[in-house]
Parts: structure tokens; sequence; C-alpha cells
């Protein structure tokens, strides 16, 4: 028998000594984790059933789950009392409407399926914080649930909440994404503020960002934000908010660089969905107004 037999011969009889089939190997049924999380469903997940997965397959998360999140950030959980108004606005504010003008099935086909959601926001290294991401038209993360607050709700002061059009601003951004991957919008849309596009939006205002013939800073960082943005600021806005934006800017030049990317954006709704952008556009700002005034 050569060394390396030998060798192997004793490994094996170290392992079969080391582990018996009657060594006491503790209470293996309470490991955490072991088999998967359980929990007795309560009212809000029967909500979050009803509201979200019998009709569009939708699965909610919000007990806390950090391998489903940035494991480099420093994040909070969600407080329970803010899921179901943050859902039901959600659904009020973007499902139902989408639903109003494209259809049922629209919205069961491109609806992303899985949505976790976070009470705090996501702060990065140079400042700026996420509010929200969208994985491959799959996977949705909502972050400052815990700020969330409409009308009725403790601490909201009856005014145009920043934090509730954060949220759908975030929400109508991402799904602006999920279409525009699903068919691409015109490559002539590019063109219009080529050159202008750049790594360090974080350091412009909104203010100057609009004068230079972006709807945002963000829109800035390059030309498929910039389409989403102005998906984003035209439907939270609406049309009176929108229309002030651009009447605040002092530059021609600008105002028209923003009217040919609104010219795109709806048509390309027009075109490829079937969806009046306008009608979509009216009902959706609408809704905010019913949360907040």
């Amino acid at each position: 028998m050569n060394n390396s037999k030998i060798f192997l011969f004793i490994l094996l009889l170290g392992l079969m000594a080391s582990c018996k089939k009657d060594d006491d190997l503790g209470d293996v049924e309470n490991i955490p984790g072991l088999g998967g999380d359980t929990w007795t469903p309560t009212a809000l997940d029967e909500y979050l059933y009803e509201t979200l997965t019998e009709t569009y397959n939708v699965a909610v998360k919000y007990k806390w789950d950090h391998s489903e999140l940035e494991l480099n950030k420093m994040l909070t959980p969600p407080r329970e009392d803010k899921i179901i108004p943050t859902v039901d606005a959600i659904k009020k504010v973007w499902i139902d409407n989408y639903v109003a003008e494209a259809g049922l099935d629209f919205m069961r086909r491109y609806i992303p399926k899985f949505f976790v959601l976070v009470g705090s926001a996501s702060w990065n290294t140079d400042g700026t914080i996420t509010l929200g991401t969208a994985e491959g038209g799959r996977k949705v993360v909502l972050y400052v649930l815990n700020d969330f607050r409409v009308k009725g709700m403790p601490g909201y002061v009856p005014q145009d909440s920043l934090n509730v059009k954060q949220m759908f601003h975030t929400i109508e951004h991402e799904f602006g994404h999920i279409l525009h991957q699903t068919t691409y919008y015109p490559p002539e849309f590019k063109q219009i503020s080529v050159g202008g596009y750049t790594s360090n939006w974080n350091n412009v205002f909104d203010g100057d960002a609009n004068e230079m013939g972006f709807i945002t800073a963000y829109a800035m960082s390059q030309p498929d934000e910039d389409f989403v943005e102005m998906i984003s600021m035209m439907l939270v806005e609406g049309k009176a908010g929108y229309e002030a934006i651009i009447n605040n800017i002092g530059s021609a030049e600008a105002r028209g660089k923003l009217r040919a990317k609104e010219a795109i954006v709806v048509n390309y709704f027009k075109d490829v969905w079937g969806i009046d952008f306008a009608s979509l556009q009216a009902r959706t700002r609408a809704s905010i107004e019913e949360l907040i005034k």
C-alpha cells in the first residue's frame, strides 16, 4: 500500500469516528431558517394576497430579509402600519390607472411580479439616495416606506406632499424602464440632448438642469434615464405642474428640447402601447391629488 492509499485510509477512519449515527446533533428542527421561514398569515397578508397576488400574480415581501438588498447598505425594515396605506395608494395611482387606459391583460403581463418593501432610504457613497430599483422587469425594491404619509395618516400636513410624489415618481420611473426595455423608444430621442449627458448630474440642481433641456438633474445621467424621467415627471406633476416647469425655463432652446422629448414620449405611448398619454396623465394626477389634498 503506497503512502497516498495509507493517508486516504486514515482519513476515512477519522471521518467514520467523528460522526456516528447515535451522535447528538442538537435540536435540528429549530435551526433558524432551516426549511424556510414560516409564520401565521395575518390580516395584512390576506390584504396583500387579495389586492396584488390573486389578480396580478404579484408577491410582496415586507418581512425583513437583507439577502434581497444590497449588503453594504444600512437599511431598516418597513413599519407594518405603513404597508396597507402604501399598497392601497400604489394600486389607486399606478395600477388602476394603467388598467383603465391599457387594460387588465396589459398590466398583468408587464407589472413586476415581486415587490420588496424597505422602511428607509438607500444612501449612496456620492451623497445621493436610491428611492427604488427595478431588476429585469421582475423585481422592484421600494424604499422610504416609513416616511410615506397621505391624507388621514398621523403626521400628514395637507399639501403637495414631497414624500407621496417621490414614491410615485419612483414607481412611474421604474415602470417606464420596463416598458422601454420591452419595446425601445425611438432613437432620435437620444439626439435631442446629445453631448449634454454627464456622470456628474448629482452636482446639478433641477432648475439648472431645466435650463439645459432636462426635466430633472437625474435625467442628465444617460438617455434611458432621461426618457423615463420625462414619463415620470409628466405623469406625477400632471399637465398643470409640468407646464409650470416648462414656463419657468428662461432658455427657449431648453424649452424646445423638452417639447421635443415630450412629443416622443406621447407618441411612443400611443404607437407602441395604444395608450392616450394625456388621459393617463390626467388620471394619475387626479389620483395623487385625492391622496394629498
